[in-house]
Formats: structure tokens, C-alpha cells, sequence
């Protein structure tokens, strides 16, 4: 059972007392006195959920009681901070205290989910084990206390995001994301969304249970939606040290955060420039839009911080030598290219990408060429053109008239939900 559960509209100031609520409840039931403390929230592009603000005020709890406190944020494969997005979005936490992960050198393997189980809950869409490597520092050393801080949001791998997605994604290594990223595209992204137990997460929550029994860990989770304002706010908050805290957080995601709508013809989507520099994390306008989009339909992203494919060298060459090509072609490209079989989460990325010629995907990026667009199977429009044209600051969410009669619906923030027919979320679990 999660300890404490709480839901309605909540104020900024109300999730800090539910904070310190929590750190309170993980000193009664897990350690009166810690001494190390490490915190785990997720990156950047999370930042709207109060993530970083969040965590700060869990650093000062646990260091004003004299713990030796460390932050990794839950970077996965995406870029590290610089000291500069550390400073905006975790405060006044010293940058010394903030560690990167490195999830291609700072990972140590611990275990696996066979192949036997993969094969399985997949329904032998998936075959191979799923290595189990995870950051260093987070089962090298001695922690008293971990408390994992994150927002559960439909998600495109796991159905919703947080919870132990913080430790096998988060904090995983190359290993670990590989075989799982490959595995979820085999089982079909629109199969993930909205689900709240996926076969990957039925992975994850086997190999928490084998391997991590020794983790002095907790979770805070938040939920989001928007009121009537058209303002993003929190909706709950989710405390406790099991599957439970995750599936009362996921149920309330699902009520809240799947809009359902009519097959739609035009969506105009923004991807915040301050927090989406590549088509890596900018795709999710793509991966929450889809189930939507009316087959001939088009998404339109704008993009204003835009400006590579992937997170690393290595992922960008990639996504520029492939494009986002359908699955059937980058499954056969997958048997026989050594780039596609090394870098198998990029592989799955390019799936999750397509929209398999059913609708059209337009990119107006703060950056990237329209040659560098188009030549990974995307439409480009012009930002400034399509600012002013579809100006955010004049656009509400949901349906839009433009003055020459043109029929757009407007996501000011994608990546906080998910939007569908209703068909489509039919027997969802």
C-alpha cells in the first residue's frame, strides 16, 4: 500500500509540505538517522512537473539534519546537465553535490530478466534476456536512504513514466537500455500507451524484485493536469516503497491525462525550446499525438530548440544515415546493419518515430535545415512563418479556427499527456 495519498487541486507550497511530509514518513519507516541520502530526480525535460524544485527542497530537509546528500538526475541515455540547466532547475543545490550518469562507462551489472520471461509477457514478440546494468554509484556504495522524485505521464515505453523507470532507464546502462528499448518497440508503442503494466514494465518489476531488495528506497510522485485556466498544475501526490504507490499514481494519470477525441485532421504541437533540443525527446509530440491523428492527417511540431537528431554523436549519425523510416524497413535494415544492432535503443527510436505513412509529421525547428529535416522522412515548415501563423501565445488548447477557416488542434504541452480516439484505448489493462 502507498503511505499516504494525496489528490484535488494542490498548490506549490502544498507539494513542498507533502515533501517534508514524505521525509518524514521515509525517517520512520526506513532510517531515523541517515547519513548518505540520494535523491533521484528525473532530467530536464521534466523540469515542468517541479521535479527540480521538488528535489531541492528535499536536499535541504536531509542536509539541514546533517546527511551527506547526492542528486544523479535520471538522465538515461540523454545528454548530462551542464552546471548552467543544474543552476535553473535545481537551485540552490551545489553543482558539487549534483553527479552525472553515464550509462555507457559508469554502470555495473547486477543481473538479468531471461529471455524465457521476456519471451513470455511479450507474447514471443521479444526473445532475448534484458541485462540488468545500473549506475555505479547507486549500488557501489552505501546509502541510507534513496527517495526516487518523478511525474507519472503516459509514456511510449512503459505505458506511464516514473517509478522504477527511474533505476532500469534512468540510471541504466547501455546493456539495459538497449535490449529494453528494442523489446518495447517489438511489442508496438501504441500497444504501450496507456497500459499500466506493459511487458517491459513487467520486466522492470521482476528485476526490481531480484535485484534491488537491498535499495533503502521510496517514491515521490506527482501527478499533473490542466485547469480550467488552461494552466498545467498538480493533481496528486503519490508516496510509498511499492507497485502500489505506482498504479494509484498511474490509474489517476490515465483518468486524467488521456484526452479522447475525434480522428484529427491538423495538430499543431509545441515542444518548449527551453527544455527540447532534439528530435530524441522532441519526438514525443509524435509518440502522445498518434493514436489521435487521422490517417492522412498532419502533426505540425513546432520546435524552437531544435537542433539535433540525437542526444549523442554516435545516436544523431544514426538517426541522420537511417531516418525514421518505417518499421518494416528499419527492422530489415536491423537483421543486417552492425550501427542498428550496436545501438539498438536508437533502432527502437526510429520505430517509435514513424508514423508508418498514415499521416504526415512536419518539424518548424529553432535550428536544423529544411534539407536536414527532410532527409529523415520529415516535413519541414518555416518557424517564423508557422509562429506567426500559429502563434502560441493566441492558441488554446484543443480546437482552433484560424481567420481563413482552417480546423487545428492545439497541445501546448504534449509530452504531459496522451491524446486518442476512443477506439483505440479499448482494452487497455
Amino acid at each position: 500500500m502507498s503511505w499516504f495519498v494525496e489528490e484535488g487541486a494542490l498548490s506549490s507550497a502544498r507539494v513542498l509540505e507533502l515533501a517534508r511530509r514524505a521525509a518524514e514518513e521515509a525517517r520512520e519507516r526506513i532510517c531515523r538517522n541517515p547519513k548518505r541520502v540520494l535523491l533521484l530526480p528525473p532530467d530536464i525535460t521534466r523540469a515542468h512537473s517541479g521535479a527540480g524544485w521538488i528535489t531541492e527542497e528535499l536536499y535541504h530537509y536531509f542536509s539541514n539534519l546533517g546527511a551527506d546528500v547526492y542528486v544523479i538526475p535520471t538522465l538515461g541515455q540523454h545528454l548530462p546537465h551542464t552546471p548552467e540547466q543544474n543552476k535553473w532547475m535545481f537551485h540552490t543545490i551545489p553543482e558539487e553535490r549534483i553527479l552525472k550518469h553515464d550509462w555507457r562507462n559508469g554502470a555495473t551489472l547486477i543481473g538479468e530478466v531471461p529471455a524465457s520471461f521476456v519471451k513470455d509477457v511479450s507474447n514471443g514478440k521479444a526473445d532475448w534476456a534484458i541485462p540488468i546494468a545500473l549506475n555505479s554509484a547507486l549500488v557501489k556504495e552505501k546509502w541510507d536512504l534513496v527517495i526516487n522524485v518523478g511525474h507519472v505521464v503516459p509514456h511510449e515505453v512503459l505505458g506511464f513514466a516514473n517509478h522504477n523507470k527511474n533505476y532500469f532507464i534512468g540510471l541504466g546502462g547501455k546493456p539495459t537500455i538497449c535490449a529494453s528499448h528494442m523489446m518495447a518497440a517489438c511489442c508496438g508503442i501504441e500497444n504501450n500507451l496507456g497500459n499500466l503494466l506493459t511487458p517491459l514494465r513487467r520486466c522492470y518489476n521482476k528485476a526490481e524484485e531480484d535485484f534491488l531488495g537491498f535499495l533503502p528506497d521510496c517514491f515521490f510522485e506527482v501527478t499533473m493536469a490542466y485547469n480550467d485556466q488552461d494552466e498545467l498544475v498538480h493533481t496528486g501526490v503519490y508516496v510509498g516503497d511499492d507497485l502500489d504507490v505506482y498504479l494509484d499514481a498511474a490509474r489517476a494519470s490515465r483518468r486524467q491525462n488521456v484526452t479522447i477525441t475525434p480522428a484529427l485532421k491538423k495538430v499543431v504541437a509545441v515542444m518548449q525550446g527551453d527544455e527540447f533540443y532534439s528530435t530524441w525527446v522532441a519526438n514525443k509530440a509524435i509518440y502522445r499525438t498518434r493514436m489521435a491523428m487521422a490517417d492522412g492527417g498532419e502533426l505540425l511540431i513546432i520546435a524552437p530548440g531544435l537542433k539535433r537528431f540525437g542526444e549523442q554523436s554516435d545516436v544523431d549519425a544514426l538517426i541522420r544515415a537511417y531516418g525514421y523510416s518505417g518499421t518494416e524497413n528499419v527492422m530489415r535494415l536491423w537483421r543486417t546493419e552492425p550501427v542498428l544492432q550496436d545501438l539498438t535503443h536508437g533502432t527502437a527510436h526510429l520505430i517509435h518515430g514513424s508514423s508508418e505513412g498514415r499521416f504526415k509529421i512536419t518539424y518548424a525547428p529553432g535550428h536544423l535545415t529544411r534539407a536536414e529535416i527532410e532527409s529523415v522522412c520529415f516535413g519541414y515548415a518555416d518557424l517564423n512563418e508557422t509562429l506567426q501563423r500559429y502563434s502560441p501565445d493566441k492558441m488554446k488548447n484543443g480546437f482552433n479556427i484560424m481567420e481563413d477557416g482552417e480546423e487545428v488542434y492545439y497541445i501546448s504541452t504534449p509530452s504531459a499527456g496522451l491524446w486518442s480516439t476512443a477506439e483505440k484505448m479499448q482494452g487497455r489493462d
